[in-house]
């Protein structure tokens, strides 16, 4: 389940930890809401990202992890160069095994995240065609949280 700061897993979250929990009031504020120096994003769902060959081959796949795509993400369906992606891609070069956690809540964009040993093999054939999907979609909405 993909779960985010907003979305459908978030609520399924709650809905579960309510039947745990019945005590917990669930309470929300609608996307836009000024919050102190913070202001509620757009609510954000994600179906599936992948990155794939010429032979549909999964080279990275949120169905493995949910971090390899960069929260927020708008959607994307696309064929591309290994070089032409790169600018979407975020690895460490200092963590060449760990996937980095990055977001975009407020600017419209998209990626991916993968380790820097990853990122290393795809640019060792720069000009090789890719399927790129993020299939997602960013709506008003609200955020919700639970209290007990």
């Amino acid at each position: 389940m993909n779960r985010s700061l907003t979305g459908d897993g978030v609520r399924k979250t709650l809905s579960y930890l309510q039947k745990i929990l019945p005590e917990m009031e669930i309470n929300s504020a609608p996307t836009g809401t000024k919050a102190f120096d913070w202001t509620v994003p757009s609510e954000w769902n994600l179906t599936e990202a992948w990155i794939a060959d010429e032979n549909d081959v999964r080279i990275i796949d949120t169905a493995d992890t949910n971090l390899h795509v960069v929260g927020y993400s708008e959607p994307v369906d696309i064929w591309m160069t290994v070089a032409e992606l790169d600018h979407h891609l975020h690895s460490r070069v200092d963590l060449p095994e760990a996937i980095p956690y990055v977001t975009s809540y407020y600017e419209r964009r998209w990626g991916f995240c993968i380790s820097h040993r990853q990122r290393e093999r795809l640019l060792q054939d720069p000009d090789r065609r890719v399927h790129v999907v993020i299939d997602s979609t960013l709506d008003a909405g609200e955020l919700i949280w639970g209290e007990l």
